[in-house]
């Protein structure tokens, strides 16, 4: 995911379908969201399954970090 310009921290956030979430566990290439109750049951959470095909939005302080790393280099 670096490689393409997508960063994720621990603790930081992630927006999925328009749903800002906060990043746990991420790896070089994965990440996780807790999302709480409320948020599965007043989103479309609950009729996500392995496959689905979801909206990606990640924090745009790491697409300026790749941006500067592709200009320095």
């Amino acid at each position: 995911m670096a490689l393409r310009g997508y960063f994720t921290v621990d603790k930081g956030s992630v927006t999925v379908n328009g749903v800002s979430l906060t990043v746990c566990n991420p790896t070089e290439s994965t990440f996780q969201v807790a999302i709480i109750p409320y948020t599965m049951q007043n989103t479309n959470f609950c009729n996500i399954e392995v496959g689905t095909v979801v909206n990606l939005e990640f924090d745009i302080l790491g697409k300026y970090i790749a941006r500067l790393q592709q200009l320095t280099t």
